[in-house]
């Protein structure tokens, strides 16, 4: 079974996370994959669209801690940043569909669509911090940037997990509904942005990202190179070792 699906209808091109297994947990393959899908989906004029979606139950519980600590990210050329560089630059609209846990990266990258519809049982939460690293995909800037800079601190510094209501409150969602329903309502958007012009699409996007979109493909490599570096040092080493161990980390003097 594939663990990231693709499919190809009226426009739309859907990325299915299908790994409901694991959480949904990402590995390298499928950053990998999903990198690959939106560089296609740039390059096929047919394609007008991008959803990104999961489960009811679970969106992504972000990184799979396994393959990330067997296969560590080879610096800047790694799968993650592929993806990551390929959804901040990508030019035609993406929606998503958001139920259950939305952990680190499967946070992040909502900040880089245009549209995000959430199930009423939708959690997110960024702790990169309580796993001794900092934030990833521009989060340092888009982050406070949506959702003001306390309550940013309580997501990114505490790393406190937030609920659809608020995070419909902060705009990172644009609407809630019944996690059976989120996928459907996803695809009914898309495909009302599928059937308008193309050009006046693409062209609205880039106006309105304009302003920072050299900073946020900046930042995506300054944060992974910072992430990089401290995924080597004490505090990660103990926080990844506390979660293979199932034991609570200990920080202390770290």
């Amino acid at each position: 079974m594939q663990d990231v699906l693709m499919d190809r209808n009226d426009g739309v091109m859907t990325i299915t996370l299908n790994r409901v297994d694991k959480k949904n947990s990402f590995t390298q393959a499928m950053y990998a994959a999903c990198a690959d899908a939106l560089e296609q989906a740039q390059g096929d004029a047919a394609m007008r669209v991008v959803v990104f979606q999961g489960h009811a139950t679970v969106f992504s519980a972000g990184n799979d801690i396994a393959d990330f600590l067997n296969n560590p990210a080879p610096g800047l050329d790694a799968p993650v940043l592929r993806f990551l560089r390929a959804l901040a630059a990508f030019p035609k609209p993406v929606v998503a569909a958001v139920c259950g846990p939305a952990v680190g990266i499967g946070t992040t990258l909502l900040f880089h669509c245009d549209l995000v519809y959430a199930g009423d049982n939708a959690a997110f939460a960024m702790p990169f911090v309580n796993l001794g690293l900092c934030p990833e995909a521009a989060s340092s800037l888009l982050v406070p940037q949506m959702l003001g800079y306390h309550r940013a601190a309580e997501a990114l510094l505490l790393g406190e997990p937030f609920m659809a209501e608020a995070a419909l409150e902060v705009g990172l969602v644009n609407r809630i509904v019944p996690p059976t329903e989120a996928n459907a309502v996803a695809q009914t958007q898309a495909r009302k942005l599928a059937a308008k012009p193309m050009t006046s699409l693409v062209e609205t996007k880039r106006l309105m990202k304009k302003g920072q979109q050299s900073q946020v493909l900046a930042l995506i490599d300054e944060e992974a190179q910072i992430f990089g570096r401290m995924l080597g040092e004490p505090a990660a080493r103990e926080a990844f070792g506390a979660f293979m161990e199932k034991r609570k980390p200990d920080f202390s003097g770290l």
